[in-house]
């Protein structure tokens, strides 16, 4: 059955849902998905033929160019549901503009506002029993672009398919994580596309990842592709140090994500009267502050951790330990941010966006 829900967006209603089919107590991240999924297809100079339709597999050339030449970027966000049982998300718009800024520097076309947020609060409503309430439990939203049309002459492509998808997540425990930092590969460098989030960006970080982690590492801490001198990201996350009482990130730049849990820990922090300083930090500083006992904390920040904090660096085969303290800034943060996601506490930053 297909039916309209607006002038815009056209409906294809599942015959059953699967939710009985999926076990929440045990969800691996991004594993499991909801009934259904959201399209919308680029052609002949527009944007058209908006949908949202039961989750299933696409068919799509072989010769379509995202293969060939990767044009491809995508979002992360999360919707939650408060003890009353209202859905909310954090902060859309940011997602919205910064996958339309991803676009751009991909010569990808930007997608209309105004059907991004009608087919995302769709469904949500259509999706609504796969947020579970709960502190932790939460519907990561998938946005994503990729070029569709069929050929493989190296120019970007005339033909795109937008697509949201939904998977329910738990909380989120990635207990000790042990960074090494990078003095070798770069993610990133000086106009490239690290500040988008390029599908591209995430393929090169595996190889790199896979040998920290043979080490005994978890993740890698990148640093500049100038000098290997300053440090930049860590992982999939941006990342930040404190020294004594003092939180320090790197400042934003074409080659380092615009995080929107980032931004949001640095509001809260000033709003609490901690010191931010952003800017570049280097190495020899990092090791300089663990050997006087001046660095208190590592943590890395994004959507899906929320807070990752980090237990040990290593530089030139050299393992520093972070202290163990209690009242972290980590904790006190994620706790403080969690709280405005699932509506526990006031909103004074207007980051809350009802869904209804």
């Amino acid at each position: 059955m297909s039916t309209k829900i607006s002038h815009t967006i056209s409906v294809k209603h599942i015959e059953k849902s699967r939710i009985n089919e999926v076990d929440f107590n045990n969800l691996i991240f991004g594993n499991d998905f909801t009934d259904y999924m959201f399209e919308c297809d680029f052609r002949n100079g527009s944007w058209g033929n908006p949908t949202i339709k039961p989750f299933g597999n696409l068919s799509i050339s072989p010769a379509a160019k995202v293969f060939h030449y990767g044009q491809a970027v995508f979002e992360g966000m999360k919707a939650y549901k408060d003890e009353q049982g209202k859905i909310w998300l954090f902060r859309p718009e940011d997602n919205f503009n910064r996958i339309n800024k991803s676009s751009k520097r991909l010569a990808i076309p930007e997608f209309p506002k105004e059907i991004f947020f009608e087919a995302l609060e769709s469904m949500l409503l259509l999706d609504k029993d796969w947020i579970k309430p709960g502190f932790g439990n939460s519907l990561y939203i998938r946005p994503f672009v990729i070029a569709t049309e069929s050929g493989v002459s190296a120019s970007p492509s005339s033909e795109y398919k937008f697509m949201i998808l939904f998977s329910p997540a738990q909380a989120y425990y990635s207990g000790d994580v042990k960074v090494v930092i990078a003095e070798h590969f770069s993610r990133s460098a000086d106009g490239g596309v690290g500040a988008a989030k390029a599908a591209g960006n995430y393929a090169a970080q595996f190889y790199p990842t896979n040998l920290a982690k043979e080490q005994g590492f978890h993740q890698v801490i990148w640093t500049d592709s100038n000098e290997h001198k300053y440090l930049e990201e860590a992982g999939t996350m941006n990342v930040f140090f404190r020294i004594n009482d003092t939180l320090i990130t790197a400042p934003i730049s074409d080659r380092i994500l615009d995080g929107i849990t980032r931004k949001s820990l640095i509001a809260l922090a000033k709003r609490d009267g901690i010191t931010v300083e952003e800017r570049r930090i280097t190495i020899q500083e990092l090791i300089e502050a663990s050997k006087n006992n001046a660095l208190k904390e590592i943590f890395g920040t994004g959507t899906a951790a929320v807070i990752s904090p980090v237990s040990d660096f290593s530089h030139q085969q050299v393992v520093y330990h972070l202290p163990k303290i209690s009242n972290s800034f980590a904790t006190i943060f994620k706790t403080k941010l969690m709280e405005i996601q699932y509506n526990k506490s006031e909103d004074t930053f207007g980051w809350r966006y009802p869904v209804e």
